[in-house]
């Protein structure tokens, strides 16, 4: 599937992936059995805060280092919907970005593997004075020198 949300960078290291699985709760869908849209961001938070813990960069990550990355952008396509109790899976996929932002896109597929939304986010840095931080912070720096250098595993 191709991104469509962010520029492709040819000397950008590869994406980050990770995905996690899920079933659509009783709670979560409306009178027709059909989830509420509104479901698809925390959907989307599940596999981003998997993928950013494998890698050292979730919310604990940021706040132990003083800083936290509040929500810039959210975009939900929603293309088919799930219904109670369907079984299925959320890919996050981190794309490079050299600057102080983290740009995640998701892929959401029903138990048949259909393709049944996909949106993005993007991430700024703040400080713990909610000041907004342009230059990018040794510790998440390290992580970016890890990615370009392939060191990094996929969950």
């Amino acid at each position: 599937m191709r991104n469509h949300y962010f520029p492709s960078d040819p000397s950008a290291p590869s994406p980050l992936r990770a995905k996690v699985s899920r079933r659509v709760r009783f709670e979560e869908a409306d009178p027709l059995g059909i989830v509420w849209h509104g479901r698809y961001a925390s959907y989307f938070e599940d596999a981003r805060e998997c993928l950013g813990n494998a890698h050292g960069i979730g919310y604990a990550d940021f706040f132990a280092q003083g800083y936290s990355i509040p929500l810039r952008r959210l975009i939900v396509d929603y293309l088919v919907p799930l219904t109670y109790p369907e079984e299925f899976t959320v890919e996050a996929i981190l794309h490079w970005s050299a600057a102080m932002r983290l740009n995640y896109e998701f892929i959401l597929r029903g138990q048949d593997d259909e393709v049944r939304a996909t949106g993005c986010t993007v991430h700024l840095l703040v400080n713990d004075n909610m000041a907004l931080q342009m230059t990018i912070p040794a510790f998440y720096r390290d992580f970016l020198d890890r990615w370009r250098a392939g060191g990094l595993v996929q969950p």
